[in-house]
C-alpha cells in the first residue's frame, strides 16, 4: 500500500528550490493505549477539572491559560494572545547550512519525517540526496509548522532508493549536557580493554536490523486482551528475585567469549484478532 503524504513544502538551498511531498516516517498508532473505567460497573469515566480554591468543577469555557511566575502567582493570557504569539505556518523549509552528518550527536533527534520529490522535482531532490550521500553530509534548516518553529536536518538514506528523511531536531536547551552526570575517572586496564574488544567483535553485525527486535511487551499485551475477549483468565507468571552479584570483570568477561552468542529471532507475526464471543 503506497504511503500517503500529509503536506507539501519547498526544500530551498541558494537558488534551487525542491518541491517535496511530507510523509510520516513512523506509526503512532502502534501504542497500545487503556481507558480509565469504573471499577464497580465498567464505564467509561469522564475527566472533570476542579477550582482549588473554591472546590467547584469548572467548564471547559470558563478556562484560561496561565503561566505561573512565582509561588501560586499566575500572568493569564487569553486564546487570542496565545494565537498571536504562534510562529506562522510555512509550506517551505530553507536550508541554512550543510554539516558533517557525524557530527549531529542522535541525542538531538526528534520526529522523522519521509520526503519524497513532488511534481516537478525528481531531478533536484535526486541531485540533493546523491551530493549529500557522496559529501557525508547533511542540511540544517528551520521550518514552521503547527504554530512553532523547529530546527531539521535532512540527511540522504539508501535502501533500495536514495531518498531523504527530514528530522526535526531538539534545541539546545531541551538536552542536557552529559557533564550533570557524575562519571568517576576509572582506569581501564589493557588485558580488560582487550578482551572487550573481542566479545564486540564476537557479537558485531554488518548493520543495523531493526526487524530482528520485536516489542515483547506489545505482544504480550494483545495476547492478554484477546484472551479476556474470550473470556479467559489471565494468570501471571511470578518474576524470579534478582539481587546485585558481585563478579570479577576478567572472568564475566572470559565466560562471555566463551558463551556462544544466541541466534537473532525472527520477528514475531502479529496472531490475528478473533471477533469477541457476544
Amino acid at each position: 500500500m503506497a504511503a500517503r503524504s500529509i503536506a507539501s513544502l519547498t526544500i530551498s538551498f541558494g537558488m534551487v528550490s525542491i518541491p517535496v511531498k511530507l510523509y510520516s516516517a513512523t506509526e503512532a498508532s502502534r501504542a497500545i493505549s487503556f481507558n480509565l473505567l469504573h471499577k464497580g460497573c465498567g464505564s467509561r469515566l469522564k475527566q472533570q477539572y476542579f477550582c482549588v480554591k473554591e472546590e467547584v468543577p469548572v467548564a471547559r469555557d470558563d478556562m484560561v491559560k496561565g503561566y505561573e511566575f512565582a509561588k501560586e502567582q499566575y500572568v493569564m493570557f487569553s486564546p487570542e494572545e496565545l494565537k498571536a504569539m504562534e510562529e506562522a505556518g510555512t509550506h517551505s523549509a530553507e536550508i541554512t547550512e550543510f554539516v558533517p552528518l557525524k557530527t549531529v550527536d542522535p541525542v538531538y533527534f526528534d520526529k522523522a519525517y519521509y520526503l519524497g520529490p513532488d511534481k516537478g522535482g525528481a531531478k533536484p531532490y535526486a541531485l540533493l540526496a546523491r551530493a549529500l550521500r557522496d559529501s557525508g553530509r547533511c542540511a540544517l534548516g528551520r521550518w514552521a509548522a503547527r504554530g512553532k518553529q523547529y530546527i531539521v536536518m535532512i540527511r540522504p538514506v539508501e535502501d533500495l532508493v536514495e531518498g531523504l528523511v527530514m528530522q526535526q531536531l531538539l534545541y539546545a536547551g531541551e538536552v542536557r549536557s552529559i557533564r550533570e552526570v557524575d562519571i568517576p575517572k576509572t582506569e581501564v586496564k589493557p588485558a580488560e580493554l582487550k578482551l572487550a574488544q573481542q566479545l564486540i567483535e564476537q557479537q558485531a553485525s554488518d548493520k543495523f536490523d531493526p526487524g530482528a527486535y520485536t516489542d515483547e511487551v506489545r505482544a504480550r499485551i494483545e495476547a492478554a486482551v484477546q484472551k479476556k475477549v474470550e473470556g479467559q483468565e489471565i494468570t501471571m507468571a511470578e518474576q524470579p528475585e534478582t539481587g546485585a552479584q558481585v563478579i570479577d570483570l576478567m572472568e564475566a568477561l572470559r565466560a562471555s567469549l566463551e558463551k556462544k552468542p544466541a541466534k537473532k529471532a525472527e520477528p514475531a507475526k502479529p496472531a490475528a484478532r478473533k471477533a469477541a464471543k457476544k
